[in-house]
């Protein structure tokens, strides 16, 4: 999620322009991206915001305007990590109407998501919505073909390849913590966790030929 973030934060300050006058980098979201419907700076732009970072990163995007459609794109999470898109309601949860962004933290008494969004304050910036008004948190994949990384990986094992097989493994829900590309006793539960899924699958923490079977065959599932 690094190269998702960089390109977020490239865009602070990015704002709406009062008037009749429209700030093309506002509308060259919805563009760049094909989302029709958004033809001045002044309608409801987090939706695009958020499609335009995912897809100049190479990941999943909705391709609508409305924040709930990211409800059905990329992985449910439970254990959001910065990057991650968090989904919000508005007036009511029953109601049609939210707010979309990415993740960077959760406030000390929890009763906070701080956010990096398109259209808070009618600019690109970072803001704090209230926990219980999180819809969903989710977790994009790439677009293009995973890459698996070729075994074997193990406890002691370090590079990007471990990143990669992070980076897989939270795909599919599994928390490992931060791909730090350090295969340590996080990513060793989680392969475990991982080897559960099958049965007679050796439950020892080793990413060999078998669990990489088992990885791509899920993915292709």
């Amino acid at each position: 999620m690094e190269q998702l973030l960089k390109i977020a934060f490239n865009e602070l300050g990015t704002e709406e322009i009062v008037g009749d006058v429209d700030n093309p980098e506002v509308l060259k979201y919805a563009k760049e991206t094909k989302i029709k419907g958004i033809t001045n700076d002044e309608i409801p732009w987090c939706s695009t915001f958020v499609n335009w970072v995912a897809w100049k990163s190479g990941l999943q995007f909705s391709g609508k305007a409305n924040a709930r459609s990211w409800l059905s794109v990329g992985n449910k999470v439970t254990e959001p990590e910065p990057g991650d898109v968090v989904i919000f309601w508005r007036e009511s949860p029953q109601s049609w109407k939210g707010h979309v962004a990415f993740f960077l933290g959760i406030s000390m008494d929890k009763k906070r998501v701080y956010c990096l969004g398109g259209n808070q304050g009618n600019r690109v910036s970072v803001s704090a919505y209230r926990y219980n008004t999180v819809l969903s948190f989710q977790r994009l994949a790439p677009v293009k073909k995973l890459v698996l990384p070729d075994p074997i990986l193990k406890k002691g094992s370090a590079g990007p390849a471990v990143v990669n097989l992070q980076d897989a493994l939270k795909l599919l829900s599994i928390n490992v913590g931060t791909s730090d590309g350090d295969f340590g006793k996080k990513t060793e539960n989680g392969i475990k966790e991982l080897q559960t899924r099958k049965p007679n699958l050796a439950i020892n923490g080793i990413y060999n030929a078998e669990t990489r079977d088992l990885l791509e065959s899920l993915f292709q599932a």
